[in-house]
């Protein structure tokens, strides 16, 4: 796509105000008391599903790229990875202030209790250093490590499907549709990494 700087700006402005929707439909629901029965869970649920969405979205820029020989779509990687981050502290904030109240014994407690909660936990500290080293300074600084660094993205997908999976217990088939996303996106990056 051969667009001019200003072009691709009003683009990612459309992007970042779209990915934010969803927060801003959250608020909203929340001001009219369309978040349900159990507004803590709802919170906690959705923010965790759009952490996971950003994430599929994330992963499948590069590939897109590859099968498309078009290197628009590594335009929105950052953006998209940062959301993807932006959506899963928002989603440990809503369980730690809401759901636990900052207390460190019932954080204890609850870690000790359900393992589902480390696997999450895993997944946030993965993509914390993904998060902090996404600047072009950063990427410069690091030289060929930052590439290294960035393959983390791949073990906090599969921590993340893995945290859903144990956190939903009975009804999987939202789990196996990431899982079938997920998969889907690797096996296409290997097979274009043997092609190329």
């Amino acid at each position: 796509m051969r667009l001019k700087k200003p072009h691709w700006l009003a683009i990612k402005a459309v992007v970042f105000f779209v990915s934010l929707w969803p927060l801003v439909q959250l608020i909203i629901d929340g001001m009219n008391d369309g978040l349900g029965a159990n507004p803590v869970e709802t919170l906690h649920l959705t923010l965790g599903r759009w952490a996971l969405r950003f994430l599929c979205l994330t992963l499948a820029l590069t590939p897109l790229r590859r099968l498309s020989s078009q290197s628009w779509p590594l335009r929105f990687r950052r953006m998209l990875g940062l959301f993807t981050f932006f959506y899963a502290s928002l989603h440990l904030l809503v369980f730690l202030w809401l759901d636990i109240e900052f207390s460190w014994h019932y954080f204890r407690q609850e870690v000790a209790d359900t393992p589902y909660l480390l696997l999450g936990l895993a997944t946030y500290c993965l993509l914390l250093p993904l998060a902090l080293t996404s600047t072009v300074n950063m990427q410069i600084r690091l030289g060929r490590y930052w590439k290294t660094l960035h393959k983390l993205i791949y073990p906090a997908a599969i921590l993340a499907l893995l945290h859903y999976f144990m956190l939903v217990k009975s009804d999987l088939n939202q789990p196996l549709i990431y899982a079938a996303v997920i998969f889907i996106l690797l096996v296409v990056r290997i097979q274009s990494k043997r092609i190329a």
